[in-house]
């Protein structure tokens, strides 16, 4: 039997008669995550990671998770409940989160950030930071497996807060996400900005022990300066925020959502679990990838940064992308708008974009961009703007670079028209459309 045959057969149990096992999502050397579902707060999907129980460390863990359940913060995952169960006659500890979608890790192997996604990224990220740090807490596992998209916001790992100055967990191989002075005992502050920095190499370069090469880019180096091996040379949080954005304060709940930071579009797989992320320096892998039943990717597909974008380019998360556009409001009765037949007519040439294989697997729902052009009297296209970027800019600059060649029929007046392209990216390709843009 193999292992994940071992605990699939768990599957159908109910966790201290409040939690049943819904599904097997992945497992890490020293945890095991499945679907749950949380009745006391009415979410239907929940994550719940089960680990051995060790009576040396077990009442200090739990204290653990029920301090870090009191956090409030909209780019942390909440933890739900915690507790003691037994299952197959073994005794475990139970940690009940957030459901999350999807992961960078997910995203990473098959294709880089930009620049500017991980400086979209970093919004959120340093906001989240900021908060541990001002409470005297350390996220202290910082790796692409535990930033997770919840609903189309990027939130970082939780079940891993300690308090800073904790002993170090001393891993039988030491990660490169963990900071040099990890050996020696106590865990800082100045050990989240290494392992920050760390992830940003890997999240530039698909590779974390990645050298950057030389840049004037302000990026590049304040990457540089979170991995100086002396924890003081580090910035700090603060300092970096500084530098790449606003603080994030404490959470806004009623923050209008085109100011919640957002996941590229590729962090957003509508009904693709990720499990939470591990407690452990050992990743928890994930459904898609741990057990290799499905690759959950979709780019930052050119993924998309982690915020949203102002009006004129809409954001993307997870984990179930924001990729609808505003509504074209229907023209009014007097401005005789052309039919759908009219407006095909009207076309003499669309320009696609064409995906590769890789670009297409990487795209889980779909990704809509609205161009606007402008056309002159012979029917070309003169000028073009984004009225809706969708969730990726990626896939943004291919529908501007394709509405360029979009060729209309000639038009009597002299008056040039207006047009809105809309562009639709999905696995099985792309396509597009015209709509007639009225006067307003």
């Amino acid at each position: 039997m193999t292992e994940i045959e071992i605990w699939t057969k768990w599957e159908s149990q109910i966790v201290n008669g409040l939690f049943p096992l819904r599904r097997f999502l992945g497992r890490s050397n020293h945890s095991v995550v499945f679907l749950t579902e949380f009745r006391a707060q009415n979410l239907p999907k929940a994550a719940i990671k089960l680990v051995p129980a060790d009576p040396a460390v077990d009442e200090l863990q739990l204290s653990r998770w029920q301090r870090i359940a009191a956090l409030s913060h909209p780019h942390l995952i909440r933890i739900l409940d915690s507790g003691r169960c037994t299952l197959g006659g073994h005794p475990f500890l139970f940690v009940v989160m957030e459901y999350a979608e999807q992961t960078l890790a997910q995203i990473l192997p098959h294709r880089p950030l930009t620049p500017d996604e991980v400086r979209e990224m970093l919004t959120p990220t340093l906001g989240a930071l900021a908060y541990l740090h001002r409470k005297n807490l350390v996220q202290s596992q910082l790796k692409p497996v535990n930033f997770l998209v919840v609903n189309d916001q990027l939130k970082l790992a939780s079940d891993t807060i300690r308090s800073a100055g904790d002993s170090a967990i001393v891993a039988a191989k030491p990660s490169v996400y963990d900071p040099p002075e990890a050996k020696n005992g106590a865990i800082e502050a100045a050990g989240d900005v290494w392992s920050l920095g760390i992830t940003l190499v890997e999240a530039l370069t698909q590779n974390p022990a990645a050298v950057l090469g030389e840049s004037s880019d302000p990026l590049t180096g304040a990457v540089r300066r979170c991995l100086s091996p002396n924890p003081a040379s580090r910035p700090t949080i603060s300092e970096l925020q500084a530098q790449f954005g606003p603080t994030s304060q404490a959470p806004a709940p009623q923050a209008p959502a085109s100011q919640v930071p957002r996941l590229p579009a590729d962090m957003k797989v509508p009904g693709k679990p990720a499990p939470p992320p591990s407690a452990s320096k050992t990743h928890l892998l994930v459904p898609a990838i741990a057990v290799g039943v499905i690759v959950l990717v979709a780019i930052w597909a050119s993924m998309r940064p982690f915020r949203s974008h102002p009006k004129s380019a809409p954001p993307a998360s997870s984990i179930a992308q924001s990729t609808s556009q505003p509504a074209v409001a229907p023209p009014a009765p007097s401005q005789s708008p052309a039919t759908p037949m009219s407006a095909a007519a009207a076309v003499l040439h669309q320009e696609i974009p064409a995906l590769s294989h890789s670009t297409r697997n990487s795209i889980r729902g779909q990704i809509k961009v609205t161009v606007l052009v402008t056309v002159d009297r012979s029917g070309n296209v003169i000028g073009q703007t984004l009225e809706n970027q969708g969730s990726s800019k990626y896939f943004a600059r291919l529908a501007l670079e394709a509405a360029k060649k979009w060729k209309f029929a000639p038009a009597d007046s002299q008056d040039s028209r207006q047009w809105l392209l809309q562009f639709e990216f999905a696995r099985s390709g792309a396509s597009g459309q015209a709509v007639p843009r009225t006067a307003r």
